[in-house]
């Protein structure tokens, strides 16, 4: 991205009033950011959607002032950037209406070809919250994902540090800029996340830690993967504003479960219960939603003596495979007088064993 092109997005950027679609919908019509910094008001009050209070404040010769500082700034402080229409923009993130426009980072992330996954929740996490994200991340080792969170207390801070022990890339997503960090007491673990990942903003330096911030975060959170999860939430919270954000991109969401009467499983339950999330209560329910496969690299190699290492009902699945080919999840159930979740949870099981393999179509067949 060249230096005229990134300080015309900052300059539309700091522009009041213009959000991120609306200066995406400017640089549509007018062709782009410089373009549209030339661009005569009259006919700029011409496009669908961008009235006069929008258009005035977009030649203000003190948001290209602020937009200079900001990049060098940028430049002196070893921060990266990438505009929403370059190739190392986050590719699922550029398909969300009101991704940001510039987007700024620190560290070493690589999201090409990898599985993203966003693990958010309450900041007041249970030590069962806190065992089911670190068991879940370490069961899905073998896939290789990216973890995604929001550097918080609580679950995100938790599903972070399992990606770090598990050697996972993770990437937290900041409600202010790359010059500071909240909460401070998590400032021990930037150098580890940095090395294998990093963060994401689009804070500004100027910007600093506000609450009203977080809607902004939240969105870049759901926006980069291809599913959320919700680990323990109350009946109001951020958490649940990421999953709504995740649902309105048409992105899978998946919520835990927990008894009906404790407050910090509300959230989860009633994502559940409205049909807004998919209830997950292991790794098998995430890999089967979503169809993803193992990697071939990762898969161990097959051992002679298979039933040495298969275990009760995972000999009885291998056998019908075995023996009819390959077959659907709910046809390997019913044959195998097997519940439906019990039957997903042993295919993972196998499967990271390395004795069976998915297919498309939620086929699975004997390796």
């Amino acid at each position: 991205m060249t230096t005229e092109k990134l300080i015309a997005l900052l300059t539309l950027k700091k522009a009041p009033n213009l959000g991120d679609s609306s200066i995406k919908k400017l640089i549509r019509v007018v062709g782009s950011a410089e373009a549209v910094l030339k661009e005569k008001p009259a006919n700029l009050l011409k496009i669908d959607g961008i009235g006069s209070i929008k258009v005035k404040e977009i030649h203000k010769t003190d948001h290209q002032k602020a937009a200079e500082s900001e990049m060098n700034f940028m430049l002196n402080s070893n921060i990266q950037y990438t505009a929403y229409d370059e190739p190392d923009y986050p590719e699922k993130l550029r398909h969300c209406i009101d991704g940001p426009v510039v987007l700024f980072s620190k560290g070493n992330i690589d999201l090409k070809n990898r599985k993203l996954l966003s693990i958010v929740g309450t900041r007041k996490v249970t030590s069962y919250g806190v065992r089911f994200c670190e068991e879940l991340i370490e069961t899905i080792v073998p896939l290789n994902p990216v973890i995604v969170s929001g550097f918080a207390y609580g679950v995100d801070i938790t599903a972070q540090r399992a990606a770090v022990k598990h050697n996972l890339q993770t990437v937290g997503c900041l409600a202010h800029g790359l010059n500071q960090i909240y909460p401070k007491t998590h400032k021990k673990y930037m150098p580890q996340i940095e090395e294998n990942g990093g963060f994401f903003t689009d804070f500004w330096s100027t910007d600093t830690f506000d609450r009203k911030n977080f809607l902004g975060r939240n969105r870049i959170i759901a926006g980069l993967s291809e599913a959320t999860i919700v680990i323990e939430s109350a009946d109001k919270g951020g958490s649940l504003v990421t999953a709504e954000i995740a649902n309105s991109y048409n992105r899978e969401v998946f919520a835990v479960p927990g008894r009906a009467d404790d407050p910090l499983s509300a959230g989860c339950n009633m994502l559940i219960k409205t049909q807004r999330a998919h209830m997950l209560t292991n790794a098998a329910d995430l890999i089967y939603m979503l169809n993803w496969e193992l990697e071939e690299s990762s898969i161990p190699a097959v051992q002679k003596q298979l039933f040495v290492e298969l275990e009760g009902d995972e000999k009885k699945v291998y056998s019908f495979l075995h023996k009819n080919g390959k077959e659907l999840l709910d046809v390997i159930a019913l044959q195998c007088e097997i519940p439906t979740f019990k039957t997903a949870s042993l295919l993972l099981n196998m499967e990271l064993k390395g004795v069976i393999r998915p297919l498309p179509g939620k086929l699975f067949e004997v390796v």
